[in-house]
Order: C-alpha cells, then sequence, then structure tokens
C-alpha cells in the first residue's frame, strides 16, 4: 500500500513537470477564480462585521444630548420616554461611559483614543426598543425633548448593509460558479495531454491486469497537485494585497465606521482551508472527468 501510494505520487509529479505549460495555465486558472472568491469573502466579512456591531444597535435608539443638558433633565427624559408605547427601557450614559465602550469595541487598538485631548463624545440615552412597528414614532418624539441635540436610529443603515452584503454573496456565488467551471475545463485539458502521452502505456497497464484505480491514481494525484499549488499561491497573494489594505485604509476604516476590519489572522487562516478545500475538489474533479472519456471509467 505505501509503495502503490509513493508511486502515484511519483508519476504525478513526473507528469506535473512533463507537461509544465499547460500545468501553468491550470495553475493560473484557479489561482485567478480563488483570488477573486477571495476578495469577495474578505468584502463579505468585513462587512457582516460591520453589520453585526451597528446590528447591536438595532434594537435600540441613540438620543445624543446637548452639552448644556444637565443630568436632572437627561431623568426627566428618561420618565417620559419609558412611557412611549413600543419602549422596553430608556438608559442614561455619560460621555465617559460612551468611550469606554467605544474602545472596548475598538479592540487593541483602543488605544489610538487615548492621544485625543478631550472625549468629543456626547451625554446620551439609548432606548431599547421592544416593537420595531414603534421605533420611528420614538424616535422623532425623543427629537422633539428639549436638551436634545440628535437622534440616531440605525434601521436604514442596517437595511441597506444587508441588501449590500446579500447582493455581493450573490454576485460572489455566480463569478465563482462560472470560474469553477473555466478552472476545471483547464485541468481536464491539462490531464488529457497526460493521458494521450501515456495512452500506451495505459493500454498495456490494462492488458496485464493494473485495476482502474491504479491507473487513475496518478491522473487523480496530479489533479490534486496542481490545485494545492494553486491555492497557496491564491492565500500567500490574498494575505499581502490585505496586509497593504490594513495599513493604507485601516485606521480610517476604525474612524469613519467605529469598527475594527476583521483580523488578517482570522481571514487567512479561514482562507486556507477554503483555498484548498476548493483547489482540491477543481483539481480532482478536472481529473475524474478526462478519465471518465479516456479511460472508459
Amino acid at each position: 500500500m505505501i509503495r502503490r501510494f509513493f508511486y502515484t505520487l511519483k508519476q504525478a509529479f513526473q507528469q506535473v513537470f512533463r507537461n509544465r505549460a499547460m500545468t501553468v495555465a491550470s495553475v493560473f486558472a484557479i489561482t485567478a477564480m480563488l483570488l477573486i472568491l477571495g476578495l469577495f469573502f474578505i468584502i463579505v466579512i468585513n462587512i457582516n462585521t460591520a453589520a453585526t456591531m451597528i446590528r447591536q444597535d438595532y434594537d435600540s435608539i441613540e438620543v445624543f444630548l446637548l452639552d448644556t443638558t444637565t443630568e436632572e433633565q437627561a431623568q426627566s427624559m428618561v420618565l417620559t420616554l419609558q412611557g412611549e408605547n413600543g419602549v422596553d427601557e430608556v438608559l442614561y450614559r455619560t460621555k465617559d461611559q460612551a468611550m469606554a465602550e467605544l474602545q472596548a469595541r475598538w479592540g487593541e487598538s483602543g488605544y489610538l483614543l487615548d492621544s485625543l485631548a478631550e472625549n468629543p463624545l456626547p451625554n446620551s440615552l439609548i432606548i431599547k426598543i421592544s416593537s420595531l412597528e414603534a421605533a420611528n414614532d420614538v424616535a422623532e418624539k425623543a427629537g422633539t425633548l428639549e436638551g436634545v441635540e440628535d437622534v440616531k436610529y440605525y434601521k436604514e443603515t442596517v437595511d441597506k448593509l444587508m441588501n449590500a452584503t446579500k447582493f455581493i454573496q450573490m454576485a460572489a456565488i455566480i463569478v465563482m460558479i462560472f470560474l469553477i467551471v473555466v478552472s476545471i475545463v483547464v485541468v481536464s485539458n491539462t490531464i488529457k495531454l497526460t493521458v494521450f502521452n501515456r495512452a500506451r502505456e495505459i493500454s498495456i497497464m490494462k492488458y496485464v491486469g493494473a485495476t482502474n484505480w491504479f491507473i487513475r491514481g496518478p491522473f487523480l494525484a496530479e489533479g490534486i497537485i496542481i490545485g494545492l499549488l494553486s491555492a497557496g499561491i491564491s492565500v500567500g497573494i490574498c494575505a499581502v494585497l490585505y496586509e497593504k489594505v490594513i495599513d493604507m485604509i485601516g485606521q480610517d476604516v476604525f474612524l469613519i465606521l467605529s469598527t475594527p476590519m476583521v483580523p488578517m489572522e482570522f481571514l487567512i487562516y479561514n482562507l486556507v482551508w477554503i483555498f484548498a478545500a476548493l483547489g482540491i475538489s477543481i483539481g480532482a474533479c478536472g481529473s475524474i472527468i478526462s478519465m471518465r472519456k479516456f479511460l472508459d471509467a
């Protein structure tokens, strides 16, 4: 069994190097597909993270207070808003508490906020909503209270983010299916060349009693090797590009969205497994398709 395994690997590597031109073409095709998939994966996962952060406020309304609004006035607003239909709870949050929450949200990058000369965040009220249907009415009511500077309700933002995420996911699926088909065809053609070149040898092997799986082994391994090589290249390129993006716009994203980008370690760890699975599947499928046609199996 071990001897057969090493024989299969040896034959597969020989076939990869023997058909270098088509191997390179196959690697480029699969790598291109995985890079586009990786791009969509990175975009979608970051949008989902931002949406999740905002979704935490989806069932709440933030009421920002003027600097001149006293705590007694704020408590009076709390009592007024608690009587509104659809309101579950109203909490008073000081600017210091808001800053502490923001630092916690930023995680390891929270130290960047320590450099601020003063706390720019306002005191606020957090209105927990039990009925989303009544949220707009509650937000309008809060905006009419004296001492209120602004009212922020995230429903429209979350809806837009969810729609954008769904659109990107659908686009990614369509593009991925198309590129997977193209990659399988390219790999299949690469294996076909090998089958043609070894047609006489395969006939002799079958004549002397070699099993179909003994003949299939090297071709299947060749496709898997091509897929794994493509996956490794794709992961490396994605890691470099994502690191560059974080270096260029990472801090701006923190400031604009108040949400960190997904850590590179998390993305790369998942991309390694996803790309490896796709690369192996594409290589194996390409090999199987070519063998079914040319080996009558």
